[in-house]
């Protein structure tokens, strides 16, 4: 599977569209309530490449300058080209950050780990255009890993410390039981349900919460997330009131690579619901906050290809969080803890 987004993110949100990388106050909100100056936010990301074109050195990014192959390229080329050519994640992140920036009455700025603008540009323009001092980072991604999250936090206290001047980072690096992250989830999946109808037997409904799956030696060094997006599905099933016996969490979109990753597979789990009987599932992608390849391609196309053979079967995907006002809640309100 691909590479979109282990955050799980995407492009700069800008009051100049894909040029700049903030978003003016005042721009975007008829009275913006009084903020303090010297405070802003930034919306961390993965990175998404723009064009088809942009596809190999956005792989030569992500795999830190070694080769791709070929074969690898015109896989991923050929993913995004069933999506449309390009994921809409960018946009959608732009989104999110205008409305945060007006809710908040901060500027608000993206920065990204593998394309641009990448974190220490952005971190460099802060530095050198404004009078921000103190800075909210969140992670477009809920759930703590030292493989993701702390990269994150590596890039941008690095972009930090070789700014022209001093910002105080105020980093978030978790948000996975936020109360408007599972108010948002729990409605979602609410729609899901509502469009697949309910039953009894067979024709109940059965939820698959799933995530993107990482390496298996997180394990070993006690990382905490396969634990937190356990919390964050139990805290939706609860919100929805759903039996124990009515759901399940699995990972997918494991990266292509000798190493064991993280299980079991959405391409396991799925099948065998509808081997025992399962007639109508919903997918809730739990650890994605918006659409992106992960979840239009991945989710989407790959899972319902590998259920052709079974006859009366139903398949539904929770719409995601993207720049719902759940969505932008969630953020304005870890912005204004994180800043103080």
């Amino acid at each position: 599977m691909t590479h979109d987004a282990m955050n799980h993110g995407d492009l700069p949100s800008s009051s100049s569209d894909d040029d700049g990388h903030s978003v003016s106050p005042t721009e975007h909100a008829d009275e913006p309530r009084p903020a303090d100056a010297r405070h802003g936010v930034i919306l961390l990301s993965y990175g998404t490449p723009d064009r088809l074109e942009d596809i190999p050195p956005y792989l030569t990014d992500i795999r830190g300058g070694r080769e791709t192959s070929q074969e690898l390229v015109d896989e991923i080329t050929e993913r995004y080209r069933r999506i449309g050519g390009r994921s809409p994640l960018a946009d959608i992140t732009k989104s999110c950050a205008r409305k945060l920036s007006a809710q908040l009455g901060l500027p608000v700025y993206v920065g990204m780990r593998h394309w641009t603008p990448y974190i220490k540009d952005v971190v460099t323009q802060i530095a050198r255009e404004t009078g921000i001092e103190r800075l909210a980072a969140i992670c477009m991604a809920p759930h703590y890993s030292e493989l993701s999250i702390g990269a994150y936090r590596t890039k941008l206290a690095e972009a930090i410390e070789q700014a022209s001047r001093p910002i105080e980072m105020r980093f978030v690096p978790e948000w996975y039981t936020q109360t408007d992250f599972i108010s948002g989830l729990a409605l979602n999946l609410s729609v899901a349900l509502k469009r697949i109808g309910t039953g009894s037997g067979p024709e109940r409904a059965f939820v698959v919460f799933s995530a993107h799956s990482l390496p298996r030696f997180i394990l070993e060094r006690g990382d905490p997330y396969p634990d937190q997006l356990l919390k964050t599905a139990k805290l939706v099933a609860e919100k929805l009131s759903l039996d124990q016996e009515q759901w399940t969490f699995c990972f997918q979109s494991a990266g292509q690579t000798a190493m064991p990753w993280l299980g079991p597979s959405v391409e396991e789990v799925v099948p065998k619901l509808a081997q025992e009987g399962h007639r109508r599932i919903v997918l809730a992608p739990i650890g994605f906050v918006a659409d992106h390849v992960e979840v239009l391609y991945d989710l989407d196309i790959e899972v319902p290809a590998l259920l052709t053979e079974f006859e009366g079967l139903e398949i539904e995907r929770t719409p995601m969080l993207n720049d719902s006002p759940s969505m932008i809640a969630a953020l304005a309100a870890l912005a204004t803890e994180a800043l103080g």
